[in-house]
Formats: structure tokens, sequence, C-alpha cells
């Protein structure tokens, strides 16, 4: 099996990030683990939207299932993640404000 790019890995991520349901969903597990079902309430979708959605993010790497019993509670893959998705979102929002200055 071939090793996947740096440049694929960020592209993934990207692909996670371009769906603002999706987005939202990284940023409510960036706070703490959440079940489908009251991820689907909160944000207003189908639990078969919220289904799809969660695959996404599982076979991009950015999520895990963690059974209990029959249920099954969302988390991000790494602790790290969290991080990472908030000190993005700070940069992002910083340059939409024009704070950062373009190369």
């Amino acid at each position: 099996m071939k090793p996947i790019s740096n440049a694929a890995v960020l592209a993934r991520f990207g692909y996670a990030l371009s769906d603002p349901t999706r987005a939202e969903i990284l940023i409510s597990l960036a706070r703490e683990p959440q079940y489908p079902a009251d991820l689907a309430k909160r944000l207003d979708v189908s639990r078969q939207k919220m289904s799809n959605h969660l695959s996404c993010l599982r076979e991009c790497g950015l999520a895990v299932a963690v059974a209990e019993g029959r249920r099954s509670r969302y988390e991000l893959a790494h602790p790290d993640l969290a991080h990472a998705l908030n000190d993005l979102l700070g940069v992002v929002l910083l340059a939409n404000e024009g704070h950062i200055p373009h190369p």
C-alpha cells in the first residue's frame, strides 16, 4: 500500500472543512465528545445526513466513534486536533478582519 502524501492529507482535511455542517461538527467535537442524535438535533439536520457527515469525518481521519453499548459517541481522532482547529479558526478570523498582511 502506497503511503499518503502530506499534500493529500491536507487536501482531505480541507475537504472535511469545506462543508459548513462538517465544520460545525468538528467545532462541537473540539469542545467535547457528542452523540450523533444530539448533534443532528442541535444542527437541525436529519440523522441520515448527520450519519453521512460523521462517516466523512471518520474517513478523513478526523473523528472516531467510541462504542458505548448500543450507542456510539463521537470524538476527535486526536486531542491535538482541538487545538489545531481553534488555532486555524483564529488565523482565518484575523485574515478576514484584515489583520494578517498578504504576501
